[in-house]
């Protein structure tokens, strides 16, 4: 029976850096259903047994705040893994552990990957791992993500987690008198009940109540109204006296006392500081000025300028050869199939349609690379924080700048790889009002339109005008974001809560896995949807076709002209015996075959269902 292994952790803590490590390229991605977070599953051979390896997506908790953090916590739940593998930040440690301490809580099989140690040693932090396994009462392997030490260790120790399948006891942190009071009275009400413990242990769904957690309220609602009402009401009394006397909501009580488990949990010699002196990390060295109220801008502009540059100049010359290889193809497929419907499809239709798009492959590899080096290494992270305040303004994420960056923001870039930057963005509002204003930047196809303007009417003032017409593309965007944000796209915005990662210099497989992750999927699209949707244009630009009466017509143009043809070269090689030029009058013909089959595929095109549906719509854009 094959075991799955789920790989959980905080945002930045390696946990997508072991996944890589683990499963290589037994690895896919898809959506979870339903939403639009990235559900990555791989592969890991030990001993002849594979072991199905899940990566949920990062979070710092498991209440139901965000997206991420219910995908994860419904696989948990609901698909049961055999083991857990928390990957913890050995740098910061105990805010790691309070994700730790809820999955202790929730009474889940569970093996801590205790990675960054290098890190932690850096920065003068020694963790004594056999004190800290004790603690927690479950295993806790050191490891180090980017370089893969540790991992057969840890996957030992997951394979023998999963293998003993015996209950764990879930752990009781005390959250004070009048928290554990309640807890005492919902646990009663749940058990007496039964009430949701298919699912959770009954003090855990006390402490979601208590939380206000709104998905297990909406649940318990369904499930039994009345138990749910009598736990409702328990949570509002006990919150009322919390207001009363501490002027504090039970979550964040609950929140405190975790961290002060955790607090007391490594005093007692788990951390040992052998610097107690506040240290400035490089990270933080960096940060000041990366992050300076005025150098970070103008720091900003050149890194994302160079990003543009390394795009859209390096992958020229790759967009050339998959043209040309397009073209070839074309033209070999119109050589070695007959003239008719099927080689009309399969050039006009498939390959022209298809190859246009896979035409952007390269571009779009390039730059999920630059994407991917700037991500992993730390930096997107200063982006969106410097931007943040700005976008929020108009309804945006700080992390809406990459769009709009990649679409043209900085000069002559492109909407389809914006568009898809668009999936960094975890809010499905502000996805959407960030996907539907990126077009507004000077993209590639705009840029020599906008140059040839400019170049017929303000010739003095060229880079002015352009300047002008780049700063009306952001503010038309982020003007119109505001609106779609303020009315059809209304609701609250998505807190901006990101960890400033250390700057780490990524690994090449690690960029090579995020790359060809991205540009597989982009491949997929233009495999799938691209392709039926540009067979379907072909057929409407296609049928019904010309009558056979219009068809005549033409083909008689085409015997007269090709008759004329053939009587002005006679004539020309009985005069001129040593020459081979065709005469003005033959070239004349020559042209005149070309312009009748111009003609009639202009007819063929107003005649067929495309061509009727844009002969209609002109009365309207007139």
């Amino acid at each position: 029976m094959e075991t799955t292994v789920a790989l959980a952790g905080n945002p930045n803590s390696g946990k997508t850096c072991l996944f890589n490590e683990l499963t290589g390229a037994r690895q896919h991605v898809g959506n979870y259903p339903g939403v639009t977070v990235e559900k990555k599953e791989g592969q890991y051979s030990r001993g002849g047994h594979a072991i199905h390896i899940v990566d949920l997506p990062g979070t710092y908790s498991l209440t139901a705040y965000s997206v991420e953090e219910v995908v994860a916590r419904d696989f948990l739940v609901n698909e049961r893994p055999g083991v857990v593998i928390d990957t913890v930040d050995a740098s910061n440690l105990e805010r790691n552990l309070y994700l730790t301490v809820q999955f202790l809580e929730m009474g889940l099989p569970l093996v801590i990957a205790l990675n960054m140690g290098d890190v932690a040693k850096k920065r003068g932090i020694d963790i004594d791992i056999e004190k800290l396994s004790m603690l927690l009462g479950v295993p806790v392997i050191p490891t180090i993500a980017r370089t893969g030490k540790g991992k057969e260790e840890l996957m030992e120790a997951a394979a023998c987690i999963a293998r003993e399948q015996k209950p764990r006891v879930p752990l009781k942190v005390s959250y004070g008198d009048d928290v554990d009071g309640a807890l005492r009275e919902m646990e009663e009400a749940i058990i007496t009940n039964g009430f949701l413990m298919d699912t959770y242990p009954a003090r855990w769904i006390a402490l979601k109540y208590l939380e206000n957690d709104e998905q297990l309220l909406s649940r318990g609602q369904k499930r039994n109204p009345v138990v749910s009402a009598q736990l409702e009401d328990i949570t509002s009394r006990v919150s009322d006296h919390l207001q009363k006397t501490l002027n504090i909501y039970p979550e964040a009580i609950i929140a405190d006392h975790r961290f002060g488990y955790i607090n007391a949990l490594v005093k007692q010699g788990v951390i040992e500081r052998r610097d107690n002196q506040e240290r400035l990390y490089t990270s933080d060295k960096i940060d000041k000025i990366v992050t300076n109220r005025f150098l970070g801008p103008i720091i900003m502009i050149g890194v994302l300028m160079g990003l543009y540059h390394f795009t859209f100049t390096y992958s020229e010359v790759p967009v050339g050869w998959f043209d040309s290889f397009f073209d070839w193809l074309g033209e070999t497929a119109s050589l070695y199939l007959p003239d008719g419907l099927l080689q009309s499809l399969v050039v006009s239709g498939i390959i022209d349609g298809v190859g246009g798009v896979l035409g952007f492959v390269p571009l779009i590899m390039f730059m999920f690379f630059g994407i991917a080096l700037l991500g992993d290494s730390g930096y997107l992270a200063r982006v969106a924080f410097m931007l943040d305040r700005i976008f929020r303004v108009f309804g945006l994420h700080g992390s809406s700048v990459m769009a709009y960056i990649v679409s043209g923001g900085i000069a002559g870039g492109c909407a389809v790889p914006g568009v898809m930057a668009t999936r960094t963005l975890k809010s499905d509002r502000e996805r959407l009002a960030t996907l539907l204003t990126a077009p507004f930047m000077n993209c590639g196809a705009k840029l020599p339109v906008f140059a040839l303007l400019i170049a017929a009417f303000f010739a003095k003032n060229e880079a002015m005008v352009m300047l002008i017409i780049t700063l009306v593309s952001w503010s038309g965007a982020l003007l119109v974001a505001k609106l779609l944000r303020s009315t059809i796209i209304k609701g609250e915005s998505m807190p901006f809560v990101m960890e400033l990662p250390p700057y780490r210099l990524p690994t090449f497989r690690g960029l090579a896995i995020h790359t060809g992750e991205r540009t597989w999927q982009y491949i997929k699209k233009a495999g799938t949807i691209i392709l039926g949707i540009s067979i379907i244009l072909w057929a409407m630009m296609t049928f019904p076709g010309l009558p056979d009466s219009k068809l005549q017509k033409f083909e008689n143009q085409r015997e007269a002209a090709r008759a004329a043809m053939s009587t002005a070269i006679s004539h020309e090689l009985e005069t001129y015996k040593e020459t081979a030029v065709l005469s003005r009058e033959a070239y004349n013909l020559k042209e005149q075959l070309a312009a009748i089959d111009s003609r009639e595929a202009e007819a063929g095109l107003r005649n067929s269902i495309a061509g009727r549906i844009g002969t209609a719509l002109e009365r309207v854009s007139k």
